[in-house]
């Protein structure tokens, strides 16, 4: 597009866009995102257990979790354990074909681990996975071991 100056001359308009301002910006906020991506990563820090026999975990699963302070988390929710059996039934689905995994910290009493797992098995539930990590190390991918109990 040209126009015409005022001392007569002809001028044509900038039809480049400067990208620098829109650089600085997209790195800032790169930088913004990793820096809080882990701080968003919420949850509950458990050692849990290593063993030989694991199954990568492939399914989005309600997780019940046993703290080393023995707390009970339903997901991300501390919760008391005489309300778990009643939170874990849905209405409307069968509790024999739910699945739970449940995570407990190596350090945690098998008394402690045992009155979780009867608070699932009351509210119907006889399907759990027990989460365990493999003893190569490896702890970035969370694994399972399927144990199906019965009641």
């Amino acid at each position: 597009m040209a126009f015409t100056a005022s001392n007569g001359r002809t001028q044509t308009s900038m039809a480049e866009i400067n990208i620098t301002p829109l650089v600085d910006v997209v790195l800032v906020l790169l930088v913004i995102f990793m820096l809080t991506a882990p701080v968003l990563q919420s949850g509950i820090e458990v050692s849990v257990p290593k063993t030989r026999t694991v199954r990568e975990i492939t399914e989005q699963r309600l997780v019940v979790t046993v703290a080393r302070d023995q707390q009970v988390y339903l997901g991300d929710q501390p919760i008391n354990i005489h309300d778990l059996a009643e939170k874990l039934h849905q209405p409307g689905t069968d509790p024999a074909h739910q699945v739970i995994y449940l995570r407990a910290d190596e350090r945690v009493p098998f008394g402690a681990f045992a009155s979780v797992m009867d608070a699932v098995k009351q509210a119907g539930i006889t399907n759990i996975s027990i989460v365990t990590q493999p003893l190569d190390g490896k702890t970035s991918t969370q694994t399972g071991s399927q144990t199906g109990t019965n009641p």
